[in-house]
């Protein structure tokens, strides 16, 4: 599981910070989640190809979250792109970009389609057979939704040596590794512990940006290989959190902490700020796996 983040500000791009958008490859899937002013520039910068991403996650309808959007489906167009796009986000994404496309006559040549959200509960927005994409309800200024990605259960993994001892015909390998018991040459039931071993544990990556501190996900979060909890601002500016629905660094810690996360990154800093290294600092009172987002820094797990 490969996160690579694009931007990590809040509020409008400087010359050296871009707003919020990220790429997440999991189990062969390239996920683009936000996609603030200058994504395709840094996707371009961070040698991410374009004819990868196939599923686009929009959190909300705040410009520094999407933006870049209606620039980077115009350069799918020139691309020639062909295959399929989906994009997830909050009902009205759909108007707003097939307006710019209307009005500049520039109509994908490739099949967009869009996955409007308006439940304010947690759902399943896509699946296949090695991943699930779940909502997270939010609490922020407008209708918002985080993401949790999660693998699906690994197969079990084959000790061949015990395999061969049983006599298990190979067209059973298969039935092994889902977890069954099968019957080998000799008519003998084979339980599935005694020629398999336990699967490399799935992983999961939980997408909080923007919200105000706000318990209600902490079950869906739970125990998450991977949390991105926004941190607009330090304890001094806590007072503001209420009136703009963010966070500050230490409530993001808390809240990895309460939901067993087994790591902590920050990000979508105010650039208010001239450095970082306080909100590890204050984060890390609460919660002690703590990591920074950088614009163009990627991390693996």
């Amino acid at each position: 599981m490969k996160l690579t983040i694009l931007g990590c500000h809040s509020a409008t791009p400087r010359t050296n910070t871009n707003p919020t958008s990220q790429v997440l490859e999991i189990k062969n899937h390239m996920f683009l989640i936000d996609c603030g002013e200058g994504t395709q520039v840094e996707l371009r910068r961070n040698k991410i190809k374009f004819s990868r991403i196939k599923h686009i996650f929009i959190s909300h309808l705040h410009g520094d979250h999407y933006f870049g959007l209606i620039g980077l489906v115009s350069t799918f167009r020139l691309l020639t792109r062909e295959t399929e796009l989906h994009i997830y986000g909050p009902k009205g994404i759909k108007e707003v970009i097939t307006l710019q496309l209307k009005l500049s006559d520039s109509w994908t040549n490739f099949p967009l389609i869009f996955h409007e959200l308006t439940s304010k509960e947690s759902e399943l927005i896509f699946e296949d057979d090695k991943v699930e994409v779940y909502t997270i309800p939010l609490k922020h200024r407008i209708y918002t939704n985080g993401f949790l990605f999660k693998e699906k259960e690994n197969e079990r993994k084959l000790d061949i040596n015990a395999v061969l001892n049983a006599n298990i015909d190979k067209a059973y390998y298969r039935k092994l590794k889902q977890g069954a018991d099968v019957i080998n040459e000799d008519g003998k039931l084979i339980k599935n512990i005694s020629v398999t071993q336990d699967p490399i544990p799935s992983k999961s990556y939980a997408y909080c940006s923007d919200t105000v501190y706000h318990e209600p996900i902490i079950p869906i979060i739970k125990n998450a290989t991977i949390l991105y909890h926004e941190s607009t601002f330090l304890d001094k500016n806590e007072s503001l959190c209420e009136r703009t629905k963010h966070s500050t660094a230490r409530q993001a810690a808390i809240m990895a902490k309460k939901a067993n996360v087994k790591t902590l990154i920050l990000g979508h800093f105010s650039t208010r700020y001239n450095g970082y290294d306080e909100f590890k600092s204050e984060a890390q009172k609460e919660f002690e796996n703590v990591l920074l987002a950088q614009d163009g820094k990627c991390f693996e797990f």
